[in-house]
């Protein structure tokens, strides 16, 4: 099976300390792989770097079987992701938000991809709330909309049941598969 990401030797270092240690990873097209280690291991700098948000010290990274460190805005449109940890804007509602990230990704008419969003993850009711009143549950289930909104081939998700209930942190698994 070709791989969707690859990395080859992938080392990120601040100041010495060594964050990311000669990572070999292989995922592989419709698969599900999960980064797991405790705080500090390394998990959040290696989505930084498959995000092209952070450089690698060294080593190499392909996606979609191309140099993503030499050409990383062919692979960027197909691939999204979700983290707790990134706000989305919080001034503007949640059909504002998901309005710019549609537009973004290069939708004109972004009324058929928000409404499909707002369905697809109980955003309905909603739409017209800015995301500061939101509770933490909702707004994850609005960040994985976002993530969602350009149809991905790649989806990365940092803890993308963070702050949801059991019933809907289910919901969202099955979704995913």
């Amino acid at each position: 099976m070709e791989p969707v990401i690859e990395t080859r030797k992938l080392t990120k270092r601040y100041d010495g300390i060594v964050a990311v240690d000669e990572l070999d990873l292989m995922v592989g097209k419709g698969s599900v792989t999960a980064l797991l280690g405790g705080n500090g291991a390394g998990k959040t700098t290696t989505l930084s770097m498959l995000l092209g948000l952070l450089t690698p010290s060294s080593g190499e990274i392909f996606i979609f079987g191309e140099d993503f460190l030499g050409n990383r805005f062919r692979a960027l449109s197909r691939m999204n992701f979700s983290s707790p940890y990134v706000d989305l804007p919080q001034r503007l509602t949640v059909r504002q938000n998901l309005n710019v990230y549609a537009k973004l990704y290069g939708f004109r008419n972004v009324a058929p991809v928000v409404d499909r969003l707002a369905r697809d993850f109980d955003l309905t009711d909603f739409l017209g709330r800015g995301l500061r009143r939101l509770s933490s549950g909702q707004t994850t289930r609005v960040s994985l909309a976002k993530a969602f909104v350009n149809e991905p081939d790649l989806l990365l998700l940092e803890e993308p049941t963070a702050s949801l209930d059991a019933e809907a942190a289910s919901w969202i698994r099955d979704f995913l598969k």
